[in-house]
């Protein structure tokens, strides 16, 4: 137990161990690393244990890949973490793990508060006044917080292995910026919108307009000067300024949101209900060998396998 509590203390916070369950015996494992800013950790105590720790005063994520964490921080309610779910703790108010099951192996990662808010302030381009308010958890089963985990876990197996290659120098700091990049797109916070759709905030009034006609009349048979009239713009600047803010060109842009409704069409309807042909010609496909092509490139499958699925 000594032991135990002092490998914490020295690789993330001081603590209090107390073991819950007394008919198993105490067995901790621990495979800890740094990487620059950051301490991964797989984490297990082989019988249920209540850890208090106090204030961190660094940001810290646990993800129970078994067994389950009951935990509080601060005046918060007490929270029930599972795997497929990511626990999260802010650097201040008092902490505790009121149950950390036997059976619970953990990723454990610290991350140190300058680093995090660092990160933030480059990835918006301007200052943040005090901590991040990041919620308490996130889902590890899927989207940016699966690949996170996925991430962390790659990060904590390298530590077991006798040639580890993801702590070296040539590569840590790029893994620590992407630990931290892809934690602040997992984690839910005031800022999060902004940072996953950071371009779409600058997108000048005329590329905003022209986007919004097309997506209220797809339909229509829109052409780049039709948009720029209406828009008030010349040709020259709506095309370019589709290609900066957009990402491709109006015309482009007309032709993914059409694909997308043909989709939307095609995976509400039965097999019976409806006809590619008469559903792409709808929304403005008129060569239908071509449609196909676009349609496969963009979502991966024909039409036709959408229509039966």
């Amino acid at each position: 137990m000594d032991e135990a509590r002092e490998v914490l203390v020295s690789a993330y916070y001081s603590n209090f161990l107390d073991v819950l369950d007394r008919r198993r015996s105490f067995l901790a494992e621990f495979a800890i690393g740094h990487l620059g800013a950051l301490t991964v950790g797989g984490l297990t105590c082989g019988t249920d244990v209540r850890v208090r720790l106090g204030e961190l005063g660094a940001y810290h994520v646990n993800i129970p890949l078994s067994g389950h964490m009951a935990w509080r921080q601060g005046s918060g309610a007490g929270t029930l973490t599972t795997p497929g779910s990511a626990a999260v703790y802010q650097p201040c108010g008092d902490t505790v793990v009121d149950r950390w099951s036997g059976d619970c192996r953990v990723l454990a990662v610290k991350l140190e508060r300058a680093a995090l808010e660092d990160t933030l302030e480059g990835l918006l381009g301007r200052p943040t006044r005090g901590p991040v308010q990041l919620d308490p958890g996130f889902d590890t089963s899927r989207g940016p917080g699966r690949g996170w985990t996925r991430l962390v876990r790659a990060v904590a197996d390298d530590l077991l292995d006798e040639s580890a290659m993801l702590s070296g120098s040539l590569v840590a700091a790029p893994l620590q910026e992407a630990l931290l990049n892809g934690l602040l797109l997992a984690a839910g916070h005031r800022y999060r919108e902004q940072l996953t759709d950071p371009v779409a905030k600058l997108r000048p009034t005329p590329v905003k307009r022209a986007m919004d006609a097309v997506q209220q009349r797809p339909e229509y048979p829109f052409t780049t000067a039709a948009l720029a009239a209406e828009t008030h713009v010349g040709v020259r600047w709506l095309q370019e300024a589709f290609r900066r803010y957009v990402g491709m060109s109006p015309m482009a842009y007309v032709r993914d949101v059409r694909l997308q409704r043909v989709r939307d069409e095609l995976r509400a309807a039965g097999p019976d209900e409806r006809c590619v042909s008469d559903v792409a010609h709808r929304w403005g496909f008129t060569h239908l060998g071509r449609f196909a092509e676009q349609y496969r490139a963009r979502f991966g499958e024909l039409p036709s396998q959408t229509l039966r699925g």
